[in-house]
């Protein structure tokens, strides 16, 4: 039995409505993250800018309704970049020569990541800027 076939429900198993153990489920999610982050270059830098975001809530005297909004924002940008890594893999196998609908599938998976990541940036801004003013006494 290949690694995954255990983590695959088969036809029958749907049939007699056999539970897919929900730790499972969680080992599958927590598997897909760890390959995006270990895999893709884009991921990498979300988590870099996410811990430098994390690291200036706790520095700076921003509001109280700060830390957690970046929080939502960080969650967004990670999650969408999941998906945009999800929709590239499935465009890849279902069309590996390229394809003007292939080319459409990825730019927009690609571009609801940079839409959340710029909104994050607007964000950011609304979090941070008064917080730095109001430390250099402007």
């Amino acid at each position: 039995m290949n690694r995954d076939d255990r983590f695959v429900r088969t036809e029958e198993s749907k049939r007699e409505g056999a539970a897919f153990p929900i730790w499972r489920s969680f080992k599958c999610a927590g598997e897909g993250v760890w390959a995006v982050l270990a895999r893709e270059r884009n991921m990498k830098i979300h988590v870099l800018v996410a811990l430098a975001a994390v690291l200036l809530c706790i520095v700076l005297p921003v509001p109280a309704w700060g830390p957690p909004i970046v929080a939502v924002c960080i969650g967004v940008v990670m999650a969408l970049e999941c998906v945009n890594t999800a929709i590239e893999a499935v465009v890849d196998l279902v069309s590996p020569e390229w394809h003007e609908l292939a080319k459409r599938a990825k730019d927009a998976a690609a571009g609801a990541t940079l839409i959340a990541a710029l909104m994050s940036v607007v964000v950011a801004a609304f979090v941070y800027l008064p917080a730095v003013v109001s430390l250099l006494g402007w």
